[in-house]
């Protein structure tokens, strides 16, 4: 008897993905051929240690490839092997818009974007208002971290598209009624995640040690599962 042959995703590296300061280091997992959306996933803050390999954007990177999406990790400017120098979250709102124009270009698909902490405000910043952004994920949204000022003004531009924002409960970063103040501003639809017992890294807390990134992960999947009825590969 014949079945069906399982989707397996491959990893890539990517060689042609430039922003306006260079050669930005990329890696995509591939798709399915019949994949309806792509997707892109931002990392935390490079001065921090942030890179395309922190396990949280592993984690959300997995999420959206076990849907069969193609999934496109990249390293901000002067991080890793990236051309150009780290610019305080400035240039790297272009950075992300450069790898919306490589996806687009390559699959020209609606994409899905998720990014954690500082890839999380950089990249709505860019995402909000594309019309290829078809829906929008923060992951540890930062609010105040290592002497940096977040601000989240700009959510009301973000429109009618799908939005999820997932935290832990525990997030020195933003505290849940801080960060709470700030969301009130995004339009529905909204969708905000509390993981009971976790950090700012989804890392377990003394009274509950456990790893939380597989409840993240979770909460990625019923998102995309809800709102834009996908199915696992």
């Amino acid at each position: 008897m014949s079945g069906a042959v399982p989707f397996r995703s491959h990893l890539k590296t990517v060689e042609d993905l430039r922003g306006p300061a260079g050669k930005l280091e990329a890696l995509l997992n591939t798709g399915r051929d019949d994949a309806l959306y792509a997707a892109l996933v931002a990392h935390p803050h490079p001065l921090g240690g942030g890179t395309m390999h922190n396990k949280v954007v592993y984690h959300a990177a997995k999420a959206f490839s076990s849907f069969g999406l193609p999934v496109l990790r990249f390293n901000f400017r002067g991080t890793g092997l990236s051309e150009g120098a780290h610019d305080e979250g400035r240039g790297e709102v272009d950075d992300v818009r450069a790898a919306l124009d490589w996806l687009t270009a390559k699959y020209n698909l609606p994409i899905l974007f998720a990014g954690f902490s500082f890839g999380a405000n950089v990249g709505l910043r860019a995402c909000c208002g594309d019309a290829r952004v078809r829906g929008l994920a923060g992951l540890g949204l930062p609010v105040r971290a290592e002497g940096r000022d977040y601000t989240y003004n700009f959510l009301p531009g973000c429109g009618s598209v799908p939005k999820l924002f997932i935290s832990g409960d525990h997030d020195a970063f933003s505290p849940r009624g801080v960060l709470e103040s700030c969301l009130v501003k995004a339009s529905e639809p909204k969708r905000i995640v509390w993981i009971e017992g976790a950090d700012h890294f989804f890392a377990g807390i003394p009274s509950s040690p456990a790893a939380k990134l597989d409840a993240m992960n979770e909460a990625i999947k019923s998102w995309i599962v809800e709102e834009f009825g996908l199915q696992s590969a």
